[in-house]
């Protein structure tokens, strides 16, 4: 789930934020916990201004809130036209937060839980003001929230009905279009489409319809390095040097390990630069263009000390699998991963060529006059690879999702590696190409960027497998946030039996 930080300031906040409500939320009897009131803080104030802008969905009045109220440091950070999309976005996906809790207020920021009218979904939204008046804003965030606890135990069946009520509202509301399937021990609970794969044509979704993946690639090439790590053909210990050497630089190649690329703590940072800004997408389409886009000849920081999301340390992993392996990147995921799991519609097509059944992404873009879309189709490169930009079917990525579990494509203990948090390396809350979600029970990835918004979760315990994938900007939260509320309830306790 996206969540925007705009100041660097405001970092905690977005920190606090995803945090689940158990570890957040205020005693009753505290005063972080009571009700705002008119003598609440000026950051209370502000809080509940935003929340007002996003409920009406009017662009005019949030221009000239955020003109007025927004402080001139923030607004030459971030220009008053990307508060406006993103007040904007956050109408269109919830079409207004209802405030429910106020989690904490104190000086200079606050923060509360609200819930999303249209989808129902929890989240935490908070602001931080300036010290001393006029106390404008200076950052905001926000983050998905738990729901309360169920207080009683719902059936598959009760799953399903749920699940097509809600994609029929948030398809209907135009802010879901894409293919959900949920499955309990390999067999469908509940499956739909909905939207349109081609606007220009008017072309449906269906349940075939292929999806570009964005970063759920990285699943495949960090099963991919488990293989060969079993294979004996290189260590999750090795020094990058070993296959790389010299990159990015003799030093830095001497520092990085695999399982530095594997859990984002290697430093490489991302290849989405300004140098890679610069490159025609149609220029990228092998792992070398990538890196070499990127333009990297340095760290951010020592390996293994910090975590930082990394598209590049992924591109690197997929040069490492080629050197280990001798064969293509995409050659070897083809043959090793997708083959053995069945995923016969899954591949890492040019854009630019013919690719059947492929939806066009789509990103909504918000102005005065209204909500147009834009074809994103070629926006971050003609081919994906390792780290991003695969495409395949909600069917597919079931099939992965078994043949992972079944021992098909890597041993138990390969298993447990890929899917348990690494704090040693300062990765609580990723594996090995895996996100770890400990509060709802689940590993998997996400994918997202403009046009493009996928998900994969595991239940391990439950059997339960979740795929969501839609060609709209943001469009797989709401009915993902709704699926994993839904597995949740699954394992509340049983309603008591009244004594008869």
């Amino acid at each position: 789930m996206r969540a925007l930080m705009i100041s660097a300031a405001a970092l905690a906040l977005l920190q606090a934020a995803a945090l689940p409500a158990a570890a957040q939320a205020a005693p009753a009897s505290s005063p972080e916990a009571r009700p705002m009131t008119a003598a609440d803080s000026a950051a209370g104030r502000r809080l509940r201004e935003v929340l007002a802008l996003i409920d009406a969905g009017d662009r005019r009045a949030a221009r000239a809130y955020v003109e007025a109220h927004y402080a001139p440091a923030l607004l030459r950070e971030v220009p008053v036209d990307a508060h406006l999309a993103e007040l904007s976005q956050l109408h269109d996906l919830t079409r207004g937060m209802e405030l429910k809790e106020v989690m904490g207020i104190e000086e200079g920021r606050a923060m509360a839980r609200v819930r999303a009218r249209l989808t129902e979904t929890w989240w935490r939204f908070g602001v931080m003001v300036e010290e001393e008046p006029p106390f404008r804003v200076i950052g905001s965030g926000y983050g998905p929230d738990l729901p309360p606890a169920p207080t009683s135990r719902i059936g598959d069946a009760e799953v399903a009905r749920d699940l097509e009520g809600f994609v029929r509202r948030v398809s209907g509301a135009g802010i879901f279009s894409g293919a959900v399937l949920v499955a309990r021990d390999g067999k469908p609970v509940f499956q739909a489409a909905a939207g349109e794969a081609n606007r220009d044509f008017g072309v449906p979704v269906t349940m075939e319809t292929r999806f570009n993946l964005a970063s759920m690639n990285k699943m495949f090439t960090a099963v991919a390095i488990l293989q060969l790590a079993e294979a004996g053909k290189l260590s999750l210990q090795d020094p990058l040097s070993r296959h790389l050497p010299g990159f990015p630089t003799p030093e830095a190649a001497e520092k990085i390990r695999i399982e530095h690329l594997l859990t984002h703590t290697s430093g490489l940072g991302d290849f989405f630069t300004p140098k890679f800004d610069e490159t025609r997408p149609t220029r990228l389409r092998t792992l070398d263009d990538y890196i070499a886009a990127a333009g990297a000849d340095s760290l951010a920081f020592e390996p293994g000390t910090r975590w930082r999301y990394s598209n590049l340390g992924y591109v690197v992993l997929g040069k490492v699998i080629e050197r280990a392996s001798g064969q293509a990147y995409a050659d070897y995921v083809r043959e090793h991963v997708w083959k053995p799991a069945g995923m016969s519609s899954t591949d890492l097509s040019d854009l630019d060529a013919i690719n059947p059944g492929l939806a066009v992404p789509y990103d909504k873009v918000y102005t005065d006059a209204g909500v147009t879309f834009r074809n994103t189709l070629l926006d971050r490169g003609v081919r994906g690879g390792p780290a991003g930009g695969g495409a395949s079917t909600v069917g597919d990525l079931l099939r992965f999702a078994e043949a992972l579990r079944g021992g098909k494509l890597v041993r138990a203990e390969s298993l447990r590696l890929l899917t348990t948090p690494k704090p040693e390396l300062r990765s609580p809350r990723y594996g090995y190409g895996f996100e770890i979600l400990g509060e709802v029970g689940a590993v998997g990835h996400s994918g997202g960027t403009e046009g493009v918004s996928t998900n994969l979760d595991l239940f391990m315990e439950d059997g339960v497998v979740a795929v969501v994938l839609s060609n709209l900007s943001h469009g797989a939260e709401p009915v993902l946030m709704r699926v994993r509320d839904l597995v949740t309830a699954t394992r509340a306790p049983a309603a008591p039996v009244a004594n008869r």
